[in-house]
């Protein structure tokens, strides 16, 4: 379980309570892409990790450490309870430097089978391909199926806090005690629960998120972040052997100045993300219709998120509806958007608007049919990805409206 005290809110408002480098309210955009230094033998011991923005205050290049994204990785591990954490260019960029920093040739992951797709092809086919790093997928809520999984060389054991596009609810605690017993490093994705789970404080080792969903929250940025101990986030940008430093996927410090503005207010959309979605699954549910959200009491790990979340954030802004087949979640995302403008079919999630895919033909189309029944997708599954404008009445009409017309009700 996680640490009473800790309170992810509390944890961010006291680090950002700073001033900026010259007096101001916010954060200063540091654009520089080389730093100086006052005498030529502190550059050696930059070199050498000895000094560096913990320790001595020293900057060295743009691709290693820069003030601005240094002070937003700060945020962000202070929001998940992290020791430390950095942000890098894409939320790929962040899962891909992870793995890369924790394997080397020859190595295991151990993988949630339900999986982002881009994420199961990094897996599956990338990295035996161009590193020699392979992977096994399980289904992550059976924890006796993990623990059976684990091979003497197993680095990793991966998997997402709440699963895309499944919504099924990982054990992380549960987890974090087979990772401690193989000495395996627990890598959790919480790009689907910001706030409503905190899996460094559930016993996760590193945290990661594709910024672009819900922390960037408008869909107008690409970005990801790395949280877990201090040691980790320097050991990824070691001048030798540091993942991010040496294949540079580092986010641009205009961007962290941007998404640092963002954080304050992150609370606020989450909640509401997570009402309205509970509204419309509680709605969807008393129809019989066949929908999946952890809030309903009828989701498979109620009980255990129920343990695990925050309450005051929700269940998390996302649910599904399995209508039988793609061409049925075909016409009611077309019908939903072109009739009603109730959202908008694209990928992605996170955003104001209301976001909806067919995800067995979209974003989990990286994976065989084969792959994805056993994952648990099905052909007809739309993700919804429930926006908070207009009125939460008015969107539940609309919805309805189109369920009747293309004849699910």
């Amino acid at each position: 379980m996680s640490d009473e005290s800790f309170n992810p809110i509390e944890s961010l408002a006291s680090i950002r309570h700073e001033f900026g480098e010259h007096g101001g309210v916010n954060l200063s955009i540091e654009a520089s892409t080389t730093f100086t230094v006052l005498e030529a033998g502190t550059m050696p011991e930059i070199f050498g990790g000895r000094l560096g923005p913990d320790s001595g205050g020293c900057y060295l290049y743009g691709r290693h450490f820069n003030p601005t994204v240094f002070t937003l990785g700060k945020q962000l591990a202070a929001l998940e309870g992290a020791e430390d954490g950095y942000c890098t260019a894409s939320g790929m960029g962040a899962i891909a430097a992870t793995i890369m920093q924790l394997c080397n040739t020859g190595d295991h992951v151990l993988s949630s089978r339900a999986v982002y797709g881009g994420t199961h092809a990094l897996f599956s086919e990338y990295f035996p391909q161009k590193s020699g790093v392979r992977t096994s997928f399980v289904d992550i809520t059976d924890l006796g199926a993990v623990e059976a999984a684990v091979q003497k060389n197993t680095r990793v054991l991966y998997t997402e806090s709440i699963a895309n596009p499944t919504l099924a609810v990982a054990d992380i605690p549960g987890l974090a005690d087979i990772a401690n017993q193989y000495g395996l490093a627990l890598v959790v994705d919480n790009t689907f629960s910001p706030l409503v789970l905190s899996p460094i404080q559930l016993g996760a080792d590193i945290v990661i998120h594709s910024a672009t969903k819900f922390i960037g929250g408008a869909s107008d940025t690409i970005a990801g972040v790395i949280c877990g101990k201090t040691e980790f986030i320097r050991m990824l940008m070691d001048l030798h052997t540091g993942s991010l430093m040496l294949l540079g996927p580092v986010m641009d410090p205009t961007l962290a100045f941007k998404l640092s503005l963002r954080l304050p207010h992150l609370g606020l959309r989450v909640t509401e993300h997570s009402r309205r979605a509970l509204y419309f699954a509680r709605k969807l549910a008393a129809l019989g219709l066949d929908v999946a959200y952890p809030g309903l009491s009828s989701h498979p790990q109620h009980e255990l998120i129920s343990e695990l979340h925050r309450p005051e954030f929700g269940y998390g802004g996302l649910f599904t509806l399995d209508v039988g087949s793609a061409e049925q979640a075909n016409a009611l995302m077309e019908h939903l958007q072109n009739k009603h403008r109730f959202g908008f079919m694209a990928v992605s999630l996170g955003y104001y608007e209301t976001l909806m895919s067919c995800s067995g033909s979209s974003t989990s189309s990286e994976m065989t049919q084969q792959e994805q029944k056993q994952a648990g997708i099905k052909p007809g599954l739309v993700r919804i990805s429930i926006g908070y404008t207009g009125t939460v009445e008015k969107r539940w009409g609309q919805l309805e409206d189109s369920l009747r017309e293309i004849g699910l009700l």
